[in-house]
């Protein structure tokens, strides 16, 4: 039986002005919710609703905040089971990685709970006496949120879980596909005792999320954008937020490299390859997108990874498996688009291509009702192929070759994204002299281009993001506003820079 969700705004169910189904992509005919899609306006008003709770919630001292932090980690943990399970029922994410996704939620209110004693300012020395200077960390007010489907409660929650912490209210859209997962994550964040209105939950399409999010920023019921999605609609948000002199913090797409070096432990290098490219069936922001792999290791490296990726298992989530469906329909139809990007001098060298199926299959999967795909290995990528240069979301990786390392750096930062990169290598050497030349905003060494710890800066550069950091100490900056206060005592005006006593120095003496 599915369920029956609608938004909750400032407590209360909020009324639907459409319907949409999530359906389980393992299964498409199951239907896993039914969801009550909002309009603009419904969104615009959980965010006038949160402004208003947003003034008593930052009153509370920040160490109880802290508390409440620490109160929905253990609700998470004591529910992890079950809501891993919805996660997999719901996008078909193998459970083994749905259970390290809830996890995660647990990591970062572990983390922030502290922080809540640590939402440190500074006393700093002035040049004129009797006088002291102060620096406060302030919410900035309401954040919106806007999240993808793929990640459904670890992503929001690196959003929700420091916003919270800091004073704000949230308003949060998650992806009508993801609807299931996230209104269970919100009543979990719900029973920590938040008030109501603090944390609402809207779902609504991308054209009414948009519209009303641009009336919320006409009323100044918005002060922070946090989106996580596609470079596409990231330039969107970017531009609106903009016109309002506001800066969004924007997780967006990837192409994301791993540099294969000719001292490589190559079995390493093909089973972190292996995982960052088809775990998740590569539709995780940090998926493996070109191997770039040194010429004289090229052969041997393909033909290790290529039968890797012919033995895996894909198929039922629930069960052992390296990859269970695509999310949804569209990113199914998507992925069929990227398949065409294939051309004649190319080599599939991973064997079958496409949807799995009984004329299709895998073995002896035959991908029964359910969005599953052929992991695919494109060997011979150009620099010039939209394969090397296009964020592909799915299952399909390229492979290319280079000569020396300044080349790979090259190659690594062509395509223009900048969110995870990999090297493969054995001299530390070759890994700093990585690390200083690509553009990402994370590096790894001998391991894959995924994977994510709660206290390390996330986020990228160029089309992956606009430098916003999430995750750890850095994303306190999204979601604060640094105050600056001066307190002079001495009882008369001291002018900065005017009446700074000197102190003359005998430049000109010498020994």
């Amino acid at each position: 039986m599915s369920r029956q969700i609608v938004s909750v705004v400032g407590g209360k169910d909020a009324a639907a002005a459409g319907t949409y189904e999530s359906t389980n992509p393992a299964r498409t005919g199951e239907v896993v919710a039914r969801v009550g899609l909002a309009d603009a306006d419904t969104f615009a008003a959980a965010c006038r609703t949160a402004k208003e709770a947003q003034r008593e919630w930052a009153k509370v001292p920040a160490p109880v905040r802290g508390r409440v932090i620490a109160s929905i980690g253990r609700l998470v943990e004591a529910n992890a089971e079950r809501l891993a399970a919805l996660v997999t029922e719901e996008i078909g994410k193998p459970y083994a990685e749905a259970l390290g996704e809830v996890r995660e939620i647990v990591d970062t209110c572990d983390f922030f709970l502290g922080e809540g004693r640590r939402l440190y300012g500074q006393t700093i020395p002035s040049e004129m006496p009797d006088k002291d200077l102060f620096t406060y960390r302030n919410p900035v007010g309401v954040a919106a949120v806007v999240t993808a489907g793929n990640f459904p409660v670890a992503v929001p929650s690196w959003y929700l879980v420091p916003a919270l912490l800091c004073g704000n209210a949230v308003v949060w859209k998650p992806a009508e596909y993801a609807a299931a997962s996230a209104h269970a994550m919100y009543r979990l964040f719900a029973a920590s005792g938040l008030p109501d209105g603090v944390l609402n939950i809207v779902f609504a399409d991308g054209a009414q999320t948009f519209r009303g999010l641009e009336l919320a920023l006409e009323e100044g019921s918005v002060q922070k954008v946090g989106f996580t999605g596609s470079s596409e609609v990231g330039r969107k948000i970017g531009e609106l937020t903009g016109r309002h002199l506001q800066s969004a913090c924007l997780e967006l797409g990837g192409k994301n490299p791993m540099v294969i070096m000719p001292d490589a432990e190559l079995d390493l290098a093909v089973e972190g390859a292996l995982f960052a490219g088809f775990g998740t069936a590569g539709q995780r922001c940090t998926s493996l997108g070109t191997v770039i792999v040194h010429e004289s290791v090229h052969d041997e490296f393909v033909e290790r990874f290529a039968r890797a990726v012919r033995e895996a298992k894909i198929g039922d989530p629930a069960q052992d498996v390296l990859a269970g469906p695509l999310l949804d329909q569209k990113f199914a139809d998507r992925y069929e688009e990227y398949l065409t990007w294939i051309q004649p001098h190319h080599q599939v060298v991973s064997g079958n291509i496409g949807k799995i199926a009984p004329d299709n299959p895998r073995g002896d999967f035959d991908g029964g009702q359910g969005l599953y795909y052929h992991p695919v290995v494109v060997d011979g990528v150009r620099a010039t192929d939209r394969l090397f240069l296009e964020e592909t979301f799915g299952p399909i990786v390229g492979v290319t070759t280079f000569g020396t390392l300044d080349e790979a750096i090259e190659l690594a930062n062509l395509p223009g994204y900048g969110l995870s990169s990999s090297i493969y290598t054995t001299d530390p050497k070759h890994a700093f002299r990585f690390r200083e030349g690509v553009s990402a905003g994370m590096v790894s060494v001998n391991n894959s281009t995924s994977g994510a710890e709660a206290h390390l800066p996330f986020g990228g550069n160029g089309k992956s993001g606009n430098g916003s950091r999430q995750s750890g100490m850095w994303v306190l900056d999204q979601f604060t506003r640094w105050q600056a206060m001066n307190w002079d005592h001495s009882g008369r005006l001291q002018k900065a820079q005017m009446d700074v006593a000197e102190i003359e120095p005998d430049l000109g003496f010498r020994l």
